[in-house]
């Protein structure tokens, strides 16, 4: 059973995915994303200006990527999403889990952890 917090916080999360990463919008990251955000992914540079020019730069080069949400969970002040990233069409594309801590009803942190889909390996469950 979540507290009131948790599901604040998991809609807020929710919320951010459908109007940022799942559409790369770039012009809706101030609603959610803290101007103090702290940013521990590999693949953006820190703050919250850095990830309004990555989204930027990669809704450019994949205007056609879908993000699939597979499932979520919240503990305390952080989100976990994992959802199946396909950067263009036919792409069996790669899983991410995104982590987030959330802060007076923002999210001020993230981490992220990234998988390959491999499609011809010895284990026959999927990763997503």
């Amino acid at each position: 059973m979540r507290t009131r917090e948790e599901q604040q916080n998991l809609d807020l999360v929710l919320e951010m995915f459908e109007a940022v990463l799942r559409p790369l919008n770039a012009d809706a990251v101030d609603k959610y994303i803290s101007p103090d955000y702290i940013q521990h992914s590999a693949l953006a540079e820190p703050g919250r200006e850095s990830l309004k020019s990555y989204l930027r730069v990669i809704s450019k080069q994949h205007p056609d990527a879908t993000q699939d949400m597979k499932r979520c969970f919240v503990d305390g002040d952080h989100v976990i999403l994992h959802y199946h990233v396909r950067p263009d069409p036919g792409d069996v594309g790669f899983v991410v889990v995104d982590i987030f801590r959330v802060e007076d009803g923002m999210i001020v942190e993230h981490w992220d952890v990234l998988q390959d889909i491999v499609t011809d390996g010895p284990n026959p469950n999927p990763v997503c």
